[in-house]
């Protein structure tokens, strides 16, 4: 029987690590041609998981870079853990993210919306990127009672 990981595209790169200008952000980046993004079912709008030297993975999605090409943002602390820096080679894999949203939904957000039919219905109609935002700022809250506060707040708003 076959793993769902096995069915996703994968593609492996070697490449510099790049940095954007600094009026651009200044991320360290990788770049992704887009004859690549566009064998993904959902083209640029895609959440991959990238895999750094085959050893930090992390959870990401794409940016425009201007000339019809995308990149991925490389965080500073993964090119630590890797020991490497501005213009070091690295090779990376890129492959669709199982989970559609890219993170671990909290379970006080999971018991909230099996229990407020309301909420949940508001949930479903949000998009993947704000429910990615209500489920970052749930996580930045670490009391349960003010998480499903957060939670409601921000569903409350999206809803007016």
């Amino acid at each position: 029987m076959s793993n769902l990981n096995d069915l996703l595209l994968k593609f492996s790169f070697e490449q510099p690590i790049r940095q954007l200008e600094k009026r651009k952000g200044g991320y360290f980046y990788l770049q992704v041609d887009a004859g690549i993004i566009h064998q993904f079912e959902k083209k640029r709008h895609t959440r991959l998981v990238c895999t750094l030297d085959g050893r930090v993975s992390y959870s990401c999605g794409l940016n425009h870079l201007g000339d019809g090409n995308y990149f991925i943002i490389v965080a500073s602390k993964y090119l630590k853990q890797l020991g490497k820096g501005l213009g070091q080679e690295v090779t990376f894999e890129i492959k669709e993210d199982p989970n559609p949203l890219g993170v671990k939904m909290p379970e006080v957000l999971e018991v909230l919306l099996a229990q407020d039919e309301e909420a949940n219905q508001i949930f479903q109609g949000l998009t993947d990127g704000k429910k990615r935002s209500l489920v970052y700022t749930v996580l930045k809250v670490k009391d349960i009672d003010e998480q499903v506060q957060a939670a409601l707040k921000f569903l409350g708003e999206v809803k007016r």
